[in-house]
């Protein structure tokens, strides 16, 4: 599944949920809505990028198709991939699911912060009781 089907997945489970519960496979489903929002968003970037100028160099290319996918994102997604919630779906931010642990960033402490020495212990514990 690639990440447009992932991200359908995430969107449908929490804002469609009755229409979720209603899909027999969900992998299948949500793989193929993925490649072909994918096929349509690259159609659509190529086509929104248009040709290159004379004299483009590098950097004024990747912006131009940075921005053409960019834009391509803005309007494929909200037809394939984020539809409107379905009415009565939650909107109380506490209610939203935390984001799964891949994409959570570790918290990372260096030793100038004021926790550094109480974490460094409890590691020193954890080691020193195996």
């Amino acid at each position: 599944m690639n990440r447009y089907g992932a991200m359908a997945r995430s969107h449908w489970a929490r804002w469609l949920p009755q229409q979720y519960a209603a899909i027999s496979d969900p992998d299948s489903y949500f793989s193929e809505i993925g490649q072909e929002a994918a096929r349509q968003i690259d159609e659509l970037t190529t086509e929104l990028a248009g040709d290159g100028q004379p004299g483009e160099d590098y950097l004024a290319r990747a912006g131009r198709l940075a921005a053409a996918r960019s834009q391509a994102e803005e309007i494929v997604l909200p037809q394939q991939i984020l539809p409107p919630p379905e009415p009565g779906a939650s909107q109380d931010p506490e209610e939203n699911d935390p984001p799964p642990a891949s994409t959570q960033r570790p918290l990372v402490i260096g030793r100038s912060h004021p926790m550094w020495a109480e974490i460094n212990a409890e590691q020193e514990e954890r080691i020193q009781g195996s």
